[in-house]
């Protein structure tokens, strides 16, 4: 059970699983500025923390959390949907292909008003009628509605570092990052099992990265696209307190 401090902006911890270990990051989209970053003012992808975090600190804001956040091309540039700011830089991708993408049902991870939501492609363009403030799109799902990908396999001798989201029943989001290769099937329970998520999100795998500097992660290795973070505002180097609801 995570229980977050009105204040909580990411709560991060390690979760053992399945005789595998996680790193977990629970939010409370509620109480964090929760949002989706990836190019900057000149159109430029940050393709990493570093390149973020010192943006950031140029508006005096600061990087409490962030995770790689979607599937992406050569160019860095979204394989699916990605909305920033209430504006929808790439629309839903509905078409077929290779790779974990496409491997059906995928999914998307949206926030709006301070709510989070993960849900299968073919639900969210049936239930979501506004554009949220930001989402992403990845796949394939881990959970949908309580049940594993129809694709998992126990037994699977597919092990891979993999990352993923997924929001419990209180609306708290878990970011998870496994910390040794893991099969996909493990991956899920752990969401489903662990986490308490009736749906979580397949991010992307090998390239998983993470910035949880109270757990001495500050991954660089590879490059990225849409990056998911958590981030609180400063004034000459101190927070600004969060205005009371």
């Amino acid at each position: 059970m995570v229980i977050l401090s009105p204040d909580a902006r990411a709560a991060c911890r390690i979760v053992r699983h399945l005789g595998a270990d996680y790193a977990v990051c629970d939010v409370d989209p509620v109480t964090a500025s929760l949002t989706i970053f990836h190019t900057d003012e000149a159109g430029r992808p940050y393709g990493g923390f570093t390149a973020l975090k010192t943006d950031l600190l140029r508006d005096q804001t600061r990087l409490d959390f962030a995770m790689n956040g979607g599937m992406y091309e050569k160019d860095l540039s979204p394989v699916g949907l990605l909305v920033i700011d209430g504006e929808e830089r790439k629309p839903i991708a509905t078409g077929g292909g290779w790779g974990n993408f496409y491997l059906l049902p995928n999914g998307i991870f949206a926030l709006s008003n301070g709510k989070a939501i993960v849900r299968e492609t073919e639900a969210y363009r049936r239930s979501v009628v506004a554009t949220p403030d930001v989402a992403t799109q990845s796949g394939p799902m881990l959970v949908i509605d309580g049940a594993l990908h129809p694709a998992f396999k126990p037994q699977s001798d597919s092990l891979q570092i993999r990352n993923g989201v997924g929001v419990d029943e209180k609306g708290v989001v878990h970011f998870a990052v496994a910390l040794s290769p893991v099969r996909f099937h493990d991956f899920a329970t752990l969401y489903r099992d662990a986490l308490g998520c009736p749906n979580a999100l397949f991010l992307d795998g090998h390239i998983s990265s993470l910035y949880a500097p109270d757990l001495g992660r500050i991954d660089e290795t590879y490059p990225m696209g849409p990056i998911i973070a958590v981030t609180t505002p400063m004034w000459h180097g101190a927070v600004l307190p969060k205005p009371a609801p």
